[in-house]
Order: C-alpha cells, then sequence, then structure tokens
C-alpha cells in the first residue's frame, strides 16, 4: 500500500473512492467535518444529532453514497473530544479505519485525520503508525492454501497534512519496517516441511539478489565442525535436515565502520529433541524460528531504506528432533568459545545454538550485538503476549533498544541479568550446564548467553510471548522488526 502525504484544503472537491471524517464527541465537527456537512446541506450534524455516530474513539459510519461532494463514500470515524487521545484510542480508531475501507474493497481512500493529536507523539509518529498499520493489514497468508482468502485492495491512501521531510520519511519507514514484518510473518507462518535450515538459507540469498548493498555466504556442517560449533551441532544431530549458519552482511557505510550485529534463532520446527515436548501445541513449534524470521525481516527493511551504516545478520538455522543419534541429557558438548555446556535437557537448545553463533559474532569486531529468540516460555509467564523481554550487559544500551521498541509500539521490557542468577546454571560435569532449574527461567537463559558476549555491548531479545498469537488468529506476528528497524535507524543518524 502506498502512503502519500497531501495538503488539503478542500476535501469536497476531492476524488476518490473513499474519504475518511473524523468526528468528534459531544457533537462537534471536525474542520473537516464542516466542509462536507456545508456541502451536503447539513446531513453530518444530522446523523450526530440523531446519534448514529457519537465520536467515541473506534466508532465508525460508512456513507455509501454521497452526490454533493466527489468522493464516491464518506467514512465517518471516532476521534474522541477532539484533544490529545490515548495512544490505546488511537489504534482502535485506526485498526477501525482500516477494517471499514477493506471490508468495502476500498482501493483509494483519502484520510483527514491533520486535526488527530496523541498524547505524547508527534505528527510524524502518527503517519509512521498509518503507514504500519495499512502495510501490515495488505498481508495474507496463501502458500498452502488452495483457496486463499481475498487478498486486501487498498492500494492508496492519501494523508492530509503539512509536506515536509520528516513526515515522508515517517510514511517510508513505516512501509519498510511493515514490509519486513510481513516477510517475517510470512516464513513464520510456514509449515516446518517447507521452511527448512536450508529454506531460510535460500531466502536469504534471494534477498541478498535483490540489494546490491547486502552479500550472504552460508557456512555448512562441515565448516561447523572445523569452528567448533560443538553446541550448535549437538541440537541438530537427530534430524535429516542439515543446519546451517546464514551470514548477511550489508554495506551502508565505510567497510571501516563497525557493524551493528543481529543473531536470529532459526529452529524450523523444535520438538524438544529427546526431552520430548507435550503434543498439544507442538505444531507451534515452527514459530521457534521467529528470532531468523526477524532478523531477516530487519535486513529487508535496512536494504529498503539504504541506511548508512553495517549490519551483519547471522542466523542459527537448525532442526531439533529425536533419534538415534541425537544428543542425550548429561551428554557434554564443547561450544566455539572452548567452554564445556552439559545438556541436562534437549528442549532447552536454543541458546546451544546461539552460544555458538555469538561467538562467531566475534569476528566482526562489532558495534553492538543483539539476539533475538523464541527462547523461554518462562518469559511468556511473566511477560504475556505484550511485551518482549530484554536482557543487557549495559543498561544504556537497554535503554536505547526500550526507546526504540517504545517509538514504533513494539515494545519491550527490562529485565534483570544479576550476577546473583548465575549459580543456578553450576554443573558437576562441565563449565556449565544448559538449563538453571524452574526458577527464573528466562533470567538463566538470558545468564547462560551472557557467558558468550563479556566483551560485547550486547543485549538478549526473547520473543516467545510476542512472535506469534495462538487461537482462532493464530500467526506469526512479525515483532521484533519494528523495535530493530527503528533501532537500526537511530543509529544511522536518520
Amino acid at each position: 500500500m502506498e502512503c502519500i502525504i497531501k495538503t488539503i484544503s478542500q476535501p469536497e472537491t476531492l476524488s476518490c473512492q473513499c474519504l475518511v471524517i473524523p468526528i468528534f464527541t459531544d457533537g462537534k465537527l471536525s474542520r473537516a467535518a464542516k466542509h462536507i456537512d456545508k456541502s451536503t446541506d447539513g446531513s453530518l450534524r444530522s446523523l450526530v444529532k440523531r446519534g448514529d455516530i457519537e465520536g467515541k474513539p473506534g466508532q465508525a459510519l460508512m456513507i455509501p453514497s454521497v452526490t454533493q461532494v466527489k468522493a464516491e463514500r464518506l467514512l465517518l470515524i471516532g476521534c474522541g473530544d477532539g484533544k490529545q487521545i490515548k495512544e490505546s484510542d488511537f489504534f482502535k480508531l485506526v485498526d477501525q479505519l482500516y477494517r471499514q475501507l477493506h471490508s468495502c474493497k476500498i482501493k483509494d481512500a483519502t484520510a483527514l485525520l491533520d486535526e488527530i493529536s496523541v498524547h505524547g507523539r508527534d505528527k510524524s509518529w502518527i503517519n509512521r503508525q498509518l503507514a504500519i498499520k495499512g502495510q501490515l493489514g495488505s498481508y495474507r497468508y496463501s502458500k498452502t492454501l488452495s483457496k486463499p482468502k481475498p487478498a486486501f485492495e487498498l492500494k492508496r491512501l492519501t494523508l492530509d497534512g503539512k509536506v515536509d521531510k520528516k513526515q515522508r520519511a515517517a510514511t517510508r519507514q513505516g512501509k519498510a519496517i511493515a514490509d519486513g514484518m510481513n516477510l517475517a510473518r510470512e516464513l513464520g507462518n510456514l509449515p516446518g516441511n517447507i521452511c527448512t535450515p536450508a529454506y531460510l538459507a535460500k531466502q536469504a540469498q534471494s534477498l541478498a539478489r535483490s540489494h546490491k548493498s547486502l552479500r550472504t555466504s552460508i557456512i555448512e556442517e562441515k565448516k561447523m565442525r572445523e569452528l567448533g560449533m560443538g553446541a550448535l551441532l549437538s541440537v541438530t544431530a537427530g534430524t535429516d535436515q542439515p543446519a546451517k549458519l546464514i551470514v548477511m552482511q550489508y554495506q551502508g557505510a565505510a567497510k571501516t565502520s563497525k557493524p551493528h550485529v543481529l543473531v536470529g534463532k532459526g529452529i524450523t520446527f523444535d520438538s524438544g529433541g529427546i526431552s520430548l515436548k507435550p503434543g498439544a501445541k507442538m505444531d507451534e513449534m515452527k514459530y521457534d524460528m521467529g528470532g531468523a524470521a526477524s532478523v531477516m525481516g530487519t535486513m529487508s527493511a535496512i536494504c529498503e531504506l539504504g541506511l548508512k551504516l553495517n549490519v551483519v545478520a547471522i542466523i542459527a538455522a537448525a532442526e531439533n528432533l529425536p533419534s538415534g543419534s541425537a544428543t542425550k541429557p548429561g551428554d557434554v558438548v564443547t561450544s566455539m568459545s572452548g567452554q564445556t555446556i552439559e545438556v541436562l535437557n534437549t528442549d532447552a537448545e536454543g541458546r546451544l545454538v546461539l552460544c555458538d553463533a555469538l561467538s562467531y559474532a566475534a569476528r566482526f569486531k562489532p558495534a553492538s550485538v543483539i539476539d533475538i529468540a523464541t527462547l523461554t516460555g518462562a518469559c511468556v509467564v511473566a511477560l504475556g503476549s505484550h511485551a518482549t523481554g530484554l536482557f543487557s550487559n549495559q543498561d544504556d544500551f537497554a535503554s536505547e533498544l526500550l526507546k526504540a521498541g517504545n517509538e514504533v509500539n513494539d515494545r519491550a521490557w527490562q529485565m534483570p541479568l544479576w550476577d546473583d542468577y548465575q549459580p543456578q546454571l553450576n554443573s558437576n560435569f562441565a563449565d556449565m550446564a544448559n538449563i538453571g532449574g524452574p526458577e527464573a527461567g528466562s533470567v538463566t537463559a538470558a545468564c547462560f548467553l551472557s557467558r558468550f558476549t563479556r566483551k560485547f555491548r550486547w543485549a538478549h531479545l526473547d520473543i516467545a510471548g510476542t512472535a506469534w498469537v495462538s487461537g482462532v488468529n493464530k500467526g506469526a506476528t512479525g515483532r521484533p522488526v519494528g523495535l530493530l528497524t527503528q533501532y537500526l535507524i537511530h543509529q544511522s543518524g536518520n
């Protein structure tokens, strides 16, 4: 969907399939509504007076035919009292706006929302969110459906407002973020028999062919053995699908500029291995590559934006299945760092692939390192599906990521990473165990990763609760592409 900004002074003269008009509470009409009301002989005041729409955020009234204006339809949308509204109310009205446009199969609409003000936010934030929400709405999963649902038809949304560089950048960034999220959603939604480690590798190579600023290389298992990646290889020991370490390098700045590194957990299906998961909802373990999907979506977004910085993406892609050759509880493996790990639970496999990928990241002499993983059910218990768990060895780094997530409504919450938790990983037979017991599971998982990142400016994002939703609307969310992209936008100086 194309989202453009245009200064509109006479809405009654606009030719489009639908004109979106704000309506405020207490019978107040917006400036745009007053223009249309005058052109239609007081029809809007009449509708408000008889209670057809009260102006509450999220209320909507579609007028399918109007004769005194050039627009084919009018969509009246409730926008509160005409003062600053809460973010939650803003999202209510935006969701309703797109729901109405899609239900009527509108291809071209103009939204006169310049009077809308959101508490603590500026116009560029509003326009970025409108672009994100509109582009996200264009996504429909169809790969394995014989009769897929019709695609949304909205192709262009014109926004009323001041036309300047900042506003154009906001809509452009919003579209790029949403495109990246939609790529991540598609990869996440694909079944495990299609989206294998090899499939992820091919998608990364395809993305590189589309962008001159990006190059991709694939490290195979033979090379992993030479590098000493015993932790990663222990996860893939039980499957016939070869693991892949996918390395994507984006160059938008001078070669001497230190890159920011994104490391994604790419377990394309997680059965738990010998520590087999319960059967209920095991199908959702196709989403265990949500970290890898978000990394690939973020790389797509920064390529689209042409950010002036260097970024390296490392995706540790593998399957975790049980077989006669699978790693057993109690086995001891040696990581690329040389540290040994007692595998007490083969279902705690994400940290095993990540620790070797994080060790590999050191060769790029990174400015920052962020790993992203659907790592622990404990994080879902702690934070639910609203916030991503954020751990970092530097509080100022955590603050930068929290700020970026808040700016694009892809929020995270900082969790403790205290040394007090480290003894839970003690082992009698190795340098550490891969689990820390039932208490503070998401924290001890992050503590495990911290042992491989002491030399980095590092953060860990646990997206187990935010990467997908269950139930009737089951599907990948594309998070945290927004947070990651916004962080990199800030780092690039845009």
